[in-house]
């Protein structure tokens, strides 16, 4: 021991000779007595070394704490590390004590490390977020202080917030909401909150598979302490009291509308009352094609049709194949097969893989086959075209194969018979035109 306090005490009149250069040029850093503060520093320093080399393990951070916190009270400017090893040391400090008074005393102080912190060096966000961690760590129970902490910090940091806090931010909120400690509503601000900091990072991160599965899991974690409060029930009881409270705000709308959707809350009044306040309010493009699909679900296929029509300036491909899709299924309701074929097909241009749109071609061509033929064999050809659309729909999608496979079974049956197809003179393989509306060329076979 001996030995060791005279390499410190060597050390230290090493620096002193050096001067201020050692510590850098603002003597006014280190308080009222520079020297002595430069001791100190180096004191502690030299014993948190050991502690540190020895994997913060064995007693030597015992020799550390006396001249730290005398740095901390006396020079709290000289260094940023006081309070980041401070940080260990309290932590080493209170894991070890027994005495549940003085425990919470250097509780106390670890919190207020931080402060200084803050009040020395800045970086207030992620510093509170430090904090807000140490705080719920070691005072569990007041869950609602942690929050108001990460919260705070969130503001503070935005999109460079840390992923921890986000997650014991939602955690902590969630805990309020189950308590009763706040309304339901703020577990859904919270959800927007942290998610849109997420979605950020995750495109940030895209490239770099690392923090993107870091940002994944986040996103996972949150997703599910969200779930509970994610009902259509509670969706529908938070956001129809924000929609009364301001049914003008159209992000507000396109919020509500985003999440029932999501949930598949679509059958709900709110869902209706909230699209086409949305509609009256910015008649885009966007909220026709809401309030389109609503009155097809209703089956007023009038008024879903002159929505839908007006969506039809959609610039998102996916949704535009959508649009022209269920234009088709207003059409089929009202037997105009050619205008619902001509709609399918508008539809595949912008999403050729959806096996549904050559699925309802060939039901509209066998609901055709008896209208567009006066024999045996007339009468039945538009089958062969309908089985064509469904082998087109399982190639291009393999996930109506099931379906496709049902009906290619089914509405074989009706092809024309070997006899027939030998007295009109045809032979099975040979291209045949199916003509009245479909006006398709396909191939002659025979029922099986």
């Amino acid at each position: 021991m001996k030995a060791k306090l005279l390499c410190i005490l060597f050390t230290i009149s090493l620096v002193l000779v050096k001067g201020p250069s050692t510590f850098g040029q603002d003597e006014s850093k280190f308080g009222d007595n520079p020297d002595k503060c430069k001791i100190n520093i180096s004191l502690y320093q030299e014993s948190f070394r050991q502690w540190k080399e020895d994997n913060y393990k064995g007693n030597a951070v015992e020799d550390a704490i006396t001249p730290w916190r005398w740095v901390v009270f006396n020079c709290p400017e000289a260094r940023e590390s006081t309070f980041q090893n401070g940080v260990r040391i309290m932590d080493y400090r209170i894991k070890k004590e027994e005495n549940n008074e003085l425990r919470e005393k250097y509780i106390d102080t670890l919190l207020m490390l931080y402060d200084m912190r803050i009040q020395y060096f800045g970086n207030e966000g992620k510093n509170l977020g430090r904090k807000g961690n140490d705080y719920y760590k070691y005072r569990t129970k007041n869950f609602a202080e942690a929050n108001a902490i990460f919260k705070r910090s969130i503001e503070l940091e935005g999109n460079n917030s840390v992923n921890a806090v986000l997650d014991y931010y939602f955690r902590t909120t969630a805990k309020m909401v189950k308590e009763q400690v706040v309304e339901k509503s703020i577990i859904m601000d919270a959800y927007d909150q942290v998610s849109e900091i997420i979605d950020f990072n995750l495109k940030k991160f895209e490239s770099d598979a690392r923090m993107f599965a870091r940002w994944k899991n986040t996103k996972g974690s949150i997703e599910a302490k969200f779930e509970p409060f994610a009902t259509c029930e509670d969706l529908v009881e938070i956001y129809t009291k924000k929609f009364e409270q301001n049914n003008e705000d159209i992000d507000l709308l396109n919020k509500i509308i985003s999440r029932l959707d999501k949930k598949r809350c679509v059958e709900t009044q709110l869902y209706f009352d909230v699209t086409i306040q949305l509609y009256n309010l910015n008649p885009t493009p966007e909220s026709a094609y809401f309030i389109g699909k609503i009155y097809l679900r209703g089956q007023d296929y009038n008024a879903a049709l002159s929505f839908l029509q007006k969506a039809t300036t959609l610039e998102d491909k996916e949704e535009l194949a959508k649009t022209h899709f269920y234009i088709a299924k207003c059409y089929q309701a009202s037997n105009n097969k050619r205008e619902t074929r001509r709609s399918v097909l508008k539809s595949l241009e912008y999403n050729p893989s959806n096996g549904f749109a050559y699925i309802l071609i060939g039901d509209l061509y066998v609901a055709s086959a008896s209208s567009c033929g006066d024999n045996d064999l007339t009468s039945r050809v538009a089958h062969w075209a309908a089985v064509d659309k469904y082998a087109k729909a399982k190639r291009v999608d393999p996930s109506v194969t099931e379906i496709a496979n049902s009906r290619i079974r089914e509405y074989s049956k009706h092809f024309p018979t070997t006899e027939t197809i030998f007295l009109n003179n045809l032979k099975e393989g040979d291209s045949y035109l199916v003509e009245c509306w479909i006006n398709e060329t396909t191939r002659i076979r025979a029922a099986k």
